[in-house]
């Protein structure tokens, strides 16, 4: 692919081991994200996150970017949508919710393509005045979203036919990676686009918008990249939205 699209993909900045260097700040982010934006033909850019991040910010880095994605990882701290913390809820990560609140903000602002994974998708449900269920074994009753620490499991999911997801996936069943405790409840301005049985929103999307698309499981986990050849898609044909 001849100049070929740049993603930005969000990340952490965490303490990493590695040979003679002990709990060296790094920013860090599971290569499996990198490997699914390369293999759909972009360009990945590791998007570490700011503490000092505005939205004034955010839009001069996307004058760079054709598409972001928001990636997985630790629970938004509950404060950010009113609500008292659970006891089950991770520490909170003030530099990943003030950097990608402000990317969820501005990209909606601008119409710059976006996939949001796991927390990418509780991130944009918060920023759009959402609310998160904070624990969903609480209301499901099981632990099927997440079984085992530190290990993805699979459960199946269900497009809903006629949306953006279903033109990408089709409107199928799906077996899908999963890892998350938490999920989305209310999400003002999106549609919900898959569900698991249980009730739980695992997918949502913004009708308004070409490509504005989030998924409550893993798909840089898997083998089924349909995902990420879509948002690259949407980055080569909206090139330079945003940039300035």
């Amino acid at each position: 692919m001849a100049d070929r699209p740049v993603i930005g993909v969000t990340a952490y900045v965490e303490p990493v081991s590695r040979g003679d260097w002990s709990g060296q700040h790094s920013a860090v982010v599971p290569h499996d994200y990198v490997a699914a934006i390369e293999r759909a033909g972009g360009i990945a850019v590791v998007l570490p996150p700011r503490q000092d991040a505005d939205d004034a910010l955010v839009r001069e880095l996307l004058a760079r970017l054709d598409a972001v994605v928001i990636a997985g990882g630790a629970d938004v701290e509950p404060s950010r949508y009113a609500a008292l913390p659970h006891p089950s809820v991770q520490d909170p990560r003030p530099d990943r919710d003030e950097f990608e609140l402000a990317v969820a903000r501005v990209t909606a602002e601008l119409g710059t393509p976006v996939l949001g994974i796991c927390r990418g998708m509780q991130v944009m449900a918060v920023a759009a005045g959402g609310s998160l269920e904070q624990h969903l074994p609480d209301r499901v009753g099981h632990t099927a979203h997440s079984p085992t620490l530190g290990v993805y499991a699979s459960h199946h999911v269900t497009v809903v036919e006629g949306t953006r997801l279903a033109d990408v996936l089709g409107a199928d069943e799906l077996d899908v990676p999963t890892y998350h405790h938490q999920a989305v409840a209310e999400h003002p301005g999106y549609v919900a686009s898959a569900w698991h049985e249980d009730g739980t929103v695992e997918a949502m999307e913004d009708p308004s918008h070409p490509f504005r698309l989030a998924v409550q499981w893993h798909p840089e986990a898997g083998t089924d990249g349909r995902l990420f050849d879509a948002l690259v898609g949407a980055a080569a044909a909206s090139r330079g939205v945003g940039r300035h």
